[in-house]
């Protein structure tokens, strides 16, 4: 791994509400005794800010519902409820996530999980907007696409306030879950059976396209996926070195940042990757490429469309910004926020919205995604101009530099090898123009 980190990233500092100074007879001691004073008088600073009028009205309506509802409400699941919704409303990525959820949430990531394989925007409906199936899973399979909709599973509807409405789709490889679908263009909806199984995602597939030219598919960001991207790029190389490579980002609904910043650099011999901004200095951090391009600067094309999301984007836009290669396809999702999980001592966890990604060039991919340099279109029967976008999320964070158009923000899904042919194309004419 090859990447100079130049800030603290990422973090969230927890302030004590009380405790005590040990007394330690030396300087660090005192040092230390002072900070944890300074600590805890800035704490109860802002303990001392919490709108004491919002939290009795809480107070009250917690005591109403104790005593009135229908039904008696255990305390527990009252509590979970009301912290669910302290983060409802945030914006679409911020979530309360249960001891499960969260060890779910963390399988992802390492790439082997019992599921349907699919990436998921929970709505403020309850409902799931479906980003990306993975390539090859049960979800891709059964012709799910990025922008459905999921409003139901297994016959129960998804509500608001239901907490993680992807849990069902959870559960024991070889078992079946139905989903009822909402899809653009179909008047009613429709359900969908899947069968669940274990998902060993591999994120990262390559060929050669012709001679001297390869291809790279990465389906999302995991803990390998850098690693697995090196080996392949290695592997096309074994003969000739590439006169040039096709980045395949399509439907890539993101994953861990690190694997985009260390493919980024793998390509990079010098310039910034992507930074990151919030309200907690803390929360910024900045990642700068180092010497070493495994291509030693053959033309690459990365292909991107409505499906490209997160770390796709930050890959994308490191590319494109630093001028090492030209995106064909169409405007990506925009998904152009951090997400910090911080641990409870329950085991649950919040994952909240910590910061806004920057591309080198400083701009926000937030709601607005990033728009190619050369645009391409599905084929007419398989177009697809639905508003699969972050910007059509209820509540999504709004955009720092402007808004795009109505027709900007509508991208598409770009299926099948039409765009593979077309990025060869322009790859094979900036090969010769080198």
């Amino acid at each position: 791994m090859r990447v100079k980190r130049l800030e603290i990233a990422l973090m969230l500092a927890l302030l004590p509400l009380y405790g005590q100074a040990q007394d330690v007879p030396t300087d660090e001691g005192e040092q230390q005794a002072l900070q944890q004073a300074e600590e805890r008088a800035d704490a109860q600073e802002q303990a001392a800010k919490v709108p004491l009028e919002e939290i009795r009205r809480y107070v009250t309506v917690y005591n109403a519902v104790k005593q009135a509802y229908v039904d008696p409400v255990d305390d527990h699941k009252l509590m979970q409820a009301a912290i669910r919704g302290l983060l409802l409303d945030l914006d679409p990525h911020s979530a309360y996530m249960e001891k499960g959820d969260a060890e779910q949430f963390d399988e992802q990531t390492r790439g082997s999980y019992d599921g349907v394989g699919v990436e998921l925007e929970q709505q403020s409906d309850g409902a799931l907007r479906v980003v990306a199936p993975l390539d090859g899973s049960p979800a891709d399979r059964a012709g799910l696409r990025s922008g459905d909709r999921i409003i139901g599973i297994d016959g129960k509807l998804l509500g608001a306030g239901q907490g993680d409405g992807s849990a069902p789709l959870r559960g024991k490889a070889g078992t079946p879950v139905v989903v009822k679908i909402v899809r653009a263009g179909v008047r009613e909806p429709f359900d969908v059976t899947l069968v669940r199984e274990t998902i060993r995602a591999t994120s990262v597939r390559s060929k050669l396209l012709a001679p001297g030219f390869g291809y790279v598919r990465i389906s999302s960001f995991q803990t390998s996926t850098a690693t697995d991207f090196a080996k392949q790029v290695d592997a096309l190389q074994k003969t000739a070195p590439l006169r040039g490579l096709v980045l395949d980002l399509r439907s890539n609904p993101g994953g861990l940042l690190l694997g985009a910043v260390q493919i980024a650099d793998e390509l990079l011999n010098s310039g910034n990757i992507v930074s990151t901004r919030g309200r907690e200095a803390l929360g910024n951090s900045q990642f700068e490429a180092t010497p070493g391009d495994k291509l030693n600067g053959a033309p690459v094309v990365a292909l991107v469309d409505a499906g490209s999301a997160s770390a796709a984007e930050v890959l994308a836009g490191a590319l494109r910004d630093n001028k090492r290669a030209v995106l064909m396809g169409s405007r990506t999702f925009g998904k152009g926020s951090v997400q910090t999980l911080l641990p409870l001592d329950n085991g649950d966890s919040v994952k909240l919205t910590t910061a806004r990604y920057y591309t080198p060039n400083g701009h926000s991919i937030q709601a607005l995604g990033i728009k190619p340099d050369i645009v391409l279109h599905p084929d007419g029967a398989q177009r697809r101009p639905a508003p699969i976008s972050e910007s059509e999320l209820p509540g999504h964070l709004a955009a720092e530099n402007g808004s795009a158009t109505e027709v900007e923000k509508i991208g598409e899904v770009l299926p099948g090898q039409g765009p593979i042919d077309a990025a060869l194309m322009e790859l094979k004419k900036r090969a010769k123009a080198q």
